[in-house]
């Protein structure tokens, strides 16, 4: 649905498809391989994950706060998108416990490493995927923002106040 928010609400509506794409890049996209090319280890994963989890926090925690009507649904919406994230990050901590299941039943040392090494890569697929994915809805909602839009789901299940204060 396309609303006339006022040019301030607009711009503030965008700050939290603005943050959730900073995240993806700075955190899953750049962090990630960072940690895996300085070879400290797959519990080192846990450091993006730290961060990428305290931004996914913060975005929760103002999409329920209270604000103007069509900022805080734009909130909403980036928490949307965080959710969609964290379907991922869980796919992926399935894949890497399958991983080590593996490798730990396996007698030879040297093809549990490899096991380990080629799972691992691959469990991270699906975060990438999901990363990608994500990062162009939310280029996709900070344009709804820019031009006064919200998805009709968001607007049935949070209807606009009575005020016309969208």
């Amino acid at each position: 649905m396309i609303f006339k928010p006022s040019p301030q609400a607009r711009l503030l509506a965008q700050n939290p498809h603005n943050i959730f794409i900073l995240g993806l890049f700075a955190f899953d996209l750049f962090m990630t391989p960072a940690v895996l090319a300085m070879k400290l280890g797959m519990i080192s994963l846990l450091i993006p994950l730290l961060f990428s989890g305290s931004l996914m926090a913060y975005i929760n925690w103002r999409s329920k706060q209270d604000a103007v009507w069509f900022v805080q649904m734009h909130w909403r919406l980036a928490w949307t998108r965080c959710r969609i994230l964290l379907i991922g990050y869980a796919i992926s901590a399935t894949l890497i416990l399958f991983a080590w299941l593996l490798s730990n039943i396996s007698s030879d040392p040297h093809m549990a490493s490899i096991i380990w090494t080629a799972l691992t890569r691959i469990a991270l697929m699906p975060t990438l995927v999901i990363v990608l994915v994500t990062s162009v809805m939310a280029f996709n909602g900070y344009a709804m923002a820019q031009k006064g839009e919200l998805p009709d789901k968001l607007v049935a299940k949070f209807p606009p106040p009575e005020t016309g204060q969208a």
